[in-house]
């Protein structure tokens, strides 16, 4: 496939390692069951180590670029990996209290290693390949998290779910064994960026892209629209008479449209103005989430994810490239951390905002979603007209020489 010959051996190396660990990472979504089954806690109680534990991993997207910039993605990651590999090995023999430090250490370093992986893509891609090889990485982490559950529900039910935690640990562990082999040892993945001395602080790096800043804040807002179809929609499609397996054949609907078009969507649509290309990504979010405020059937349902995947795709690898892109050398990880943290902010927030309104307003819950991510959408498409904006996919300003951009050799 061309979109491969583009990136990278390294970045097609980690990203085999990003499906292996995929693969093992179902410990979290069977980590509700777990916890009210055989640790035998009360749903409010589960409900709070949960959100400690998802309060973890945005904290650890957030600052795990700054590890990186500091001592270098590859040591990040690394690092990264065997932390939260350790931590899974032994959490099921914890006792209950100690889940409390344990769960969110164990997510804040599983959030070290998403930001890591998406700064080693960033430094290893050439400007002009980045959405590709961003694609290929979100290709090779939804076909993972497509076959982990699955395996994940076998081996409970054939051993135990505690042994989930072991597998997904051990998996873990591999995985730094195989990055830190993959991986050079010297380069861009390994060094950080030396910092000019003239260079501007980070703020003032922010300040001067406010494009970025734009997008960053657009994305949080669509985030939270975007996992209410794991929070507050099957709640929603059972109320209307749709049972779980409706539900389930809707989330088998995305993944399965994500791995046979982002690839081909990331290649087709490289020569793209990059914002129009996510803000339309983002107003397809919302219009889908508008099919639900007239109807509550199935029909209305499907609509809805078709319309979610297909902005999905438009927009969440198209953005991340677009940060790498505006980033300079030496904070490409404070960049991808802010992007990644912006981007997962909704598994935190979703959940109570979402219940919330559902159980006081539920009339109001799809209107005010689909109305949020047209506002984000906009937002967006307005950004193309602020300073340092580029207006296509290799071209405009660069923010560091001054110089048009030129799109590099693969």
């Amino acid at each position: 496939m061309r979109t491969l010959r583009e990136v990278p051996r390294t970045v097609r190396l980690l990203c085999c390692g990003i499906f292996f660990n995929a693969v093992v990472s179902f410990t979290f979504v069977y980590l509700f069951v777990w916890l009210t089954g055989p640790r035998g806690l009360t749903v409010a109680q589960a409900g709070v180590l949960s959100g400690i534990g998802g309060i973890g991993l945005v904290a650890g997207n957030f600052t795990g670029g700054w590890f990186g910039d500091r001592y270098g993605h590859r040591r990040a990651l690394l690092a990264g990996a065997a932390v939260s590999g350790s931590v899974l090995c032994v959490i099921a023999l914890l006792p209950v209290a100690a889940l409390y430090a344990a769960l969110p250490l164990a997510q804040y370093a599983s959030g070290v290693v998403r930001s890591a992986n998406s700064a080693l893509v960033a430094v290893s891609v050439p400007e002009g390949s980045r959405r590709q090889g961003f694609a290929v990485m979100r290709f090779a982490s939804n076909a993972g998290f497509t076959v982990g559950p699955p395996l994940g529900a076998l081996a409970a039910a054939r051993f135990s779910y505690d042994w989930l935690f072991v597998a997904d640990g051990i998996g873990t562990l591999l995985f730094a064994a195989y990055a830190a082999r993959v991986l050079p040892a010297h380069g861009a993945v390994q060094s950080p960026r030396p910092r000019a001395a003239d260079a501007p602080a980070f703020r003032s790096e922010l300040r001067a892209r406010p494009a970025v800043l734009v997008l960053l804040a657009a994305i949080v807002c669509v985030d939270l629209v975007y996992r209410q179809q794991y929070a507050t929609l099957p709640v929603f499609l059972g109320d209307h008479g749709l049972d779980a397996r409706v539900y389930g054949w809707l989330i088998a609907i995305n993944g399965g449209v994500i791995l046979c078009l982002e690839l081909p969507a990331a290649h087709a649509l490289r020569k793209r103005a990059p914002l129009t290309v996510i803000g339309s990504g983002l107003l397809l979010v919302g219009l889908g989430y508008a099919a639900l405020v007239p109807s509550a059937s199935l029909g209305a349902a499907v609509a809805l994810m078709v319309s979610l995947t297909l902005g999905e795709i438009l927009y969440k690898t198209t953005a991340t490239a677009y940060v790498a892109d505006q980033a300079p050398a030496h904070a490409q990880g404070r960049f991808q951390s802010l992007y990644a943290g912006a981007s997962i902010s909704g598994q935190v927030l979703a959940p109570p905002l979402g219940g919330a309104l559902y159980a006081s307003a539920p009339g109001l819950l799809w209107p005010l979603c689909a109305g949020l991510a047209a506002l984000a959408g906009l937002a967006v498409l307005g950004a193309r007209r602020l300073p340092g904006a580029p207006a296509g996919a290799d071209t405009g300003p660069s923010l560091e020489t001054g110089s048009p951009r030129r799109a590099a050799a693969g």
